[in-house]
């Protein structure tokens, strides 16, 4: 069985056909899904998937795009969403200066601060990353994130940017860009990290895997990703099912 570490079953795009795509996970040898959040808007949703089917599991936690205007009445919403036994970690977190929607010093106040909140709740923390590896690598040492662990979700940085992650005791994510063609970088972090420390995701219905990329994503393209890291660590597909599997259970303390 297939553990999808990332996905976004509450978007929209899931809409006209949710419960046929995971009503059939496990006939499709998916067993577990972590479904992460965005926004506190989006919790009663995500709670909803997560009753229905069991499989399912949530993370909370407030996106960069969305942490503009947050007040700390927010986090306490937050911390009480985080009391669902289904939630088993805080994320996604963390920062974006690609697209910049929010101010980037607005971004780095709530993403230390949903950090802290973690360490509060002893809750792994999920990691969004983009373009910001620098300030994101120094909230991150400031705040001990070693404590408590998580994952760096849809993994973009370098080796050496990796070698520290991994010191703090956290799991690396690969996705869809571990398939496409022109991602050199991804297969030389994949090459490197340890076995035991990596877990796989789709973030979808965003970055589908090769080939079919340019259409909607969703958990039963995961195994692309799958087959792509069995052939860069040089194993097989059946041992990279049992390790990421059981990678992803522990990374989110799920028994």
């Amino acid at each position: 069985m297939l553990f999808d570490s990332h996905a976004h079953y509450n978007d929209k795009k899931f809409n006209d056909d949710k419960d046929t795509l995971l009503s059939s996970m496990r006939e499709n040898n998916i067993g577990l899904i972590m479904n992460s959040c965005s926004s506190l808007e989006e919790i009663p949703d995500i709670f909803e998937i997560c009753e229905k089917y069991p499989f399912v599991y949530a993370s909370v936690g407030i996106h960069p795009h969305e942490s503009d205007g947050l007040q700390e009445a927010d986090m306490d919403k937050l911390k009480e969403y985080a009391q669902n036994p289904k939630v088993k970690a805080i994320g996604e977190i963390g920062l974006d200066y690609f697209y910049d929607f929010s101010p980037r010093d607005i971004q780095k106040k709530w993403f230390a601060r949903q950090i802290d909140i973690a360490k509060e709740l002893k809750m792994p923390v999920i990691i969004h990353d983009r373009d910001a590896h620098k300030d994101c690598m120094d909230i991150l040492r400031e705040h001990n994130v070693s404590d408590i662990g998580g994952v760096f979700h849809c993994y973009a940085g370098s080796t050496e940017m990796a070698k520290e992650i991994l010191d703090w005791g956290m799991y690396i994510a690969f996705g869809g860009s571990l398939t496409f063609k022109n991602s050199v970088r991804p297969a030389e972090v994949a090459k490197y990290v340890p076995l035991d420390r990596i877990v796989i995701e789709t973030d979808c219905p965003y970055l589908t895997p090769e080939p079919h990329r340019g259409k909607r994503n969703s958990s039963l393209y995961i195994h692309y990703v799958a087959e792509r890291l069995a052939q860069i660590k040089g194993i097989s597909m059946d041992e990279i099912e049992e390790v990421t599997f059981n990678n992803a259970k522990k990374c989110f303390n799920i028994n």
